[in-house]
């Protein structure tokens, strides 16, 4: 195979994956360690997100194709990709989460459902509670005027009794 066929099939695959993602999260890894590198891989692989680096010029025929040419602008200097297609919310929770520890990490910008968002929109998407703590409080909020309701039905139930 060509290399012309090889970075025609990287710009298809990136493509596909800002597509496909619920949430991509562009990041400037500059600065950090192997060690810290391989840390934020880890805890990115265990939450099912993808991070890869690819040039930038790739990446520019890729939203080009994907249309989300808007994210050219992001695509300067060392970009990590980081895309997740189960969780919109993983990508830029532990990426924010990371970058609070370790300041060489810089956020640039994302894709949330298609939608391209910058920086504080992402900052604002990490700090909503995880999938889990909001079904818990949805479920709290719903159960609080049947037991309402039972306590009262009880104190009613009591005060007869006396």
């Amino acid at each position: 195979m060509g290399v012309r066929e090889e970075k025609q099939q990287v710009v298809q695959e990136i493509a596909a994956k800002l597509r496909e993602s619920k949430s991509t999260v562009l990041v400037d890894y500059r600065g950090l360690d192997v060690g810290q590198v391989t840390e934020l891989r880890k805890q990115l692989r265990e939450a099912g997100v993808e991070m890869k680096v690819y040039k930038n010029t790739l990446s520019r025929r890729a939203t080009q194709e994907a249309d989300l040419t808007d994210l050219d602008a992001f695509l300067v200097g060392p970009t990590a990709i980081a895309t997740s297609v189960e969780d919109a919310i993983a990508p830029a929770k532990i990426l924010h989460q990371f970058a609070k520890k370790n300041e060489d990490l810089e956020i640039k910008a994302g894709i949330v459902e298609g939608k391209i968002v910058d920086v504080n929109e992402i900052k604002a998407l990490a700090d909503l509670p995880s999938r889990e703590g909001l079904l818990s409080m949805l479920l709290s909020v719903l159960q609080a005027p049947v037991r309402n309701f039972a306590l009262a039905t009880k104190a009613v139930a009591d005060q007869k009794a006396e």
